[in-house]
């Protein structure tokens, strides 16, 4: 006889397609013939026919079906559900006890699922996928929910392939989450190579010099035009490439031409190319200016005082309309350029004299940056001086040093050629000195004859260079003056003299 309890398992016909459930409904479903094989037949009840199904076969199926590595969910065509695999408990924590004989629309409202794509399937009448949460194991799941029909066109099964998405998604929040964290990082590593650049770039530790750095790194993001001005000398080159290279980085165009450095002739072919066959000795193909060559990236143009009327409107035209037009050509080509301008002149006077276009020179100055003399910033010196000793060395295989009373020379003098008469004595100091030790007597006459300091004059200015630089950095994290003086423990009155000495009120 069959055991007195009730299970349900799918059947299929000879060709594994299905055809309904096994029913076992105890001792009035099925008959046993102790003479026979081991065989069990089966009352099976359908929504369209009685079938028998043998044991054997039955077993199969349910192997079959237990051996997919996805998960089967079947309900019925109320949405009851009548079976599931053993890779579906396996991938979602749910247990086929808990959910079998059970409305889909009531697993859902006790939360057992967020929703239901069996639910969907009965509404749609047609295939559906959608991700799905095992609320009470917090399990992503993929579900695609396939309807079977009867010959009427009801709905009697809905069967469900069930795969794990649960490390999918957790690996695309990780991503998400790096990603956010990458960028947040790449922010803050930008401004910290910018404050604390590579020796091979710009040198420094004084206010002045530091100010200057900071405004690069702030226009750096935006393509406004920028005009570095300073003395011959003070390194606006650097300056230019440090804004290119925090902008644009270093996979795009950084192009330089000295406005000064080129005769006027063959300075608007430079910048703007020419078509071929344009002039005597041109290329046939022609040839790509420098605007061209720039394009995505920066042009520097330094000593643009230096730069003729005549072209001066080409320019201005180019930056305006962001298009140039060969020598000899007729057509016009777009370039997306970034103007970074330098100068050692006094553009101002030069407009006022009618030797500069106004109108130039307001479209170059959207963002100024002036460099300070290195008169200005001395305590930066020793640095240079170290630097660029350091980088002698390395190229000429030397090891040699320069004595502190050299280093206090060299603080003294007034520096008119600024850094890069800086740079050229160390190198004519190195290269000529037969000791590995450069001494006060190597030195030029012209610096080391300059009145010396007495050592409490020395002593000052190093003390009022640490002070303000001190000074400068307290503001710098209280962002109030009246917040310094308290934090200090010093009279409100003194500080703003003192930052008002050092020029910091106004940073």
């Amino acid at each position: 006889m069959l055991a007195a309890d009730v299970s349900f398992l799918p059947v299929v016909d000879e060709n594994l397609n299905y055809v309904g459930t096994v029913k076992m409904k105890g001792l009035a479903t099925a008959c046993l013939d102790a003479a026979a094989d081991a065989t069990i037949e089966a009352w099976i009840e359908t929504d369209s026919a009685v079938a028998f199904a043998d044991g054997d076969l039955i077993t199969e199926l349910e192997a079959i079906i237990n051996s997919s590595y996805d998960g089967i969910f079947i309900t019925d065509g109320d949405g009851t559900v009548i079976r599931l695999n053993e890779a579906y408990e396996r991938i979602t924590g749910v247990k086929a006890g808990q959910v079998t004989g059970k409305n889909m629309a009531a697993l859902v409202k006790e939360g057992v699922y967020d929703q239901s794509v069996t639910l969907l399937v009965l509404q749609r009448g047609e295939s559906v996928t959608i991700n799905q949460t095992v609320k009470p194991t917090n399990k992503h799941i993929l579900v695609t929910g396939n309807p079977v029909f009867n010959e009427r066109g009801q709905i009697i099964r809905v069967v469900t392939n069930v795969r794990d998405v649960t490390e999918l998604v957790n690996l695309q929040n990780k991503l998400s989450k790096t990603v956010a964290e990458t960028l947040k990082y790449q922010t803050e590593l930008s401004l910290l190579r910018s404050l604390q650049l590579k020796e091979a770039d710009i040198i420094y530790r004084s206010t002045a010099m530091a100010s200057v750095v900071e405004l690069a790194v702030k226009v750096a993001d935006v393509n406004s035009n920028v005009l570095i001005t300073g003395e011959s000398g003070t390194g606006k080159e650097l300056v230019a490439k440090l804004i290119h290279r925090q902008g644009k980085g270093d996979t795009k165009p950084f192009i330089k031409i000295n406005c000064g450095a080129i005769p006027d002739n063959l300075l608007e072919s430079e910048l703007f190319g020419y078509a071929g066959g344009a002039f005597t000795g041109a290329r046939k193909e022609g040839k790509p200016g420098l605007f061209e060559l720039a394009h995505k990236g920066t042009l520097f143009l330094d000593e643009i005082g230096e730069m003729p009327p005549v072209l001066q409107v080409k320019l201005l035209r180019a930056i305006q309309e962001k298009t140039i037009t060969r020598v000899g050509g007729v057509s016009s080509v777009a370039v997306n350029v970034r103007i970074i301008a330098a100068t050692h002149r006094d553009l101002s006077q030069m407009v006022k004299k009618g030797t500069f276009r106004e109108d130039l020179f307001y479209r170059l100055m959207v963002v100024p940056i002036h460099m300070p003399p290195l008169r200005e910033h001395k305590g930066d010196i020793p640095l240079l001086i170290k630097h660029f000793v350091d980088k002698l060395n390395r190229e000429f295989g030397f090891a040699k040093t320069i004595s502190p009373q050299v280093v206090d020379k060299l603080i003294e003098y007034s520096w008119p050629g600024n850094v890069r008469e800086l740079e050229n004595l160390i190198e004519r100091l190195i290269v000529t000195s037969p000791a590995d030790e450069i001494k006060i007597e190597q030195i030029p006459d012209s610096i080391a004859k300059r009145k010396v300091l007495s050592k409490g004059s020395k002593l000052k200015m190093t003390m009022e260079q640490i002070e303000a630089h001190f000074l400068a950095e307290a503001f710098k994290e209280y962002q109030s003056w009246p917040k310094v003086a308290e934090e200090l423990g010093m009279n409100r009155s003194t500080i703003f003299r003192k930052a008002s000495k050092y020029k910091l009120l106004d940073k």
